[in-house]
């Protein structure tokens, strides 16, 4: 008699534990949703600029990058001199990256999409990177935290596949913009790989958006990348001719 109560009980508890967690996961992903929403566009062309900061001096790089769907991306660098003319074309998993000084085209792949662009803690994968989360995580909520005097929603996202940046990401997801304000980006051994944090968020085409993120690989000393959006339009028309190879070199 009492092994068939507690038997009961445990069934029970079990029962709403999994509802809970099932609850959780649904409300996650409806977040996510709105996130994405906010976050991505099928077509965006946006005028950026990136501030590295050294031991010493920091540098300002100035872009305009021109994307479409998860896996058209083109970029060009506009100053300074140095890194002027330099261009970069990701189709689907293969990176392409012109250098005016060589005239020279490669390729990068693999664990070489992780190397660091031009020396800031963005790496290849970050630039590049236009998945949906709600199509590349799973999603549960782990609590409620304030976040720059704002209410957040603290969620784990963990991969449903291999090939992904980062396999988990902690994200505080602000409760009314539905746009993230701080990010943790860990490895598959569970190793933390990057702090983000995103401010000076606006409206723009009836969207929040976060106009300045700060990327911050904890492997690396410093103030981390300031990544400053200064134009940006969504859904917009763009030639094919941005993702064609012939571009690099135009």
């Amino acid at each position: 008699m009492f092994k068939n109560s507690l038997l009961s009980l445990l069934l029970i508890f079990f029962s709403f534990f999994s509802n809970c967690q099932n609850s959780s996961s649904v409300k996650a992903l409806e977040i996510i949703k709105k996130v994405d929403n906010n976050m991505f566009a099928d077509t965006q062309i946006m005028d950026s600029k990136m501030i590295v900061y050294g031991k010493r001096k920091s540098r300002t790089i100035r872009s305009k990058g021109y994307s479409k769907g998860a896996y058209k991306n083109y970029t060009e660098y506009l100053s300074p001199e140095r890194e002027k003319g330099t261009k970069m074309l990701k189709l689907d998993n293969r990176l392409w990256i012109y250098s005016p000084s060589t005239d020279r085209i490669i390729q990068l792949s693999g664990h070489l999409l992780r190397q660091s662009v031009m020396g800031s803690d963005l790496s290849y994968e970050d630039m590049m990177e236009e998945q949906k989360l709600s199509e590349i995580y799973y999603c549960n909520i782990l609590g409620e935290e304030s976040i720059q005097n704002r209410n957040c929603w603290k969620l784990e996202l963990v991969a449903k596949k291999e090939d992904v940046s980062y396999h988990k990401r902690i994200l505080y997801i602000d409760q009314s913009w539905f746009v993230p304000l701080k990010s943790e980006l860990y490895a598959k051994s569970g190793e933390l790989l990057k702090r983000t944090t995103f401010n000076e968020i606006k409206k723009i085409q009836n969207r929040w958006y976060p106009t300045k993120i700060n990327f911050k690989d904890v492997l690396k000393s410093g103030k981390g990348t300031d990544f400053i959006v200064l134009e940006v339009l969504f859904n917009p028309p763009i030639r094919n001719d941005f993702f064609l190879k012939s571009i690099l070199k135009k």
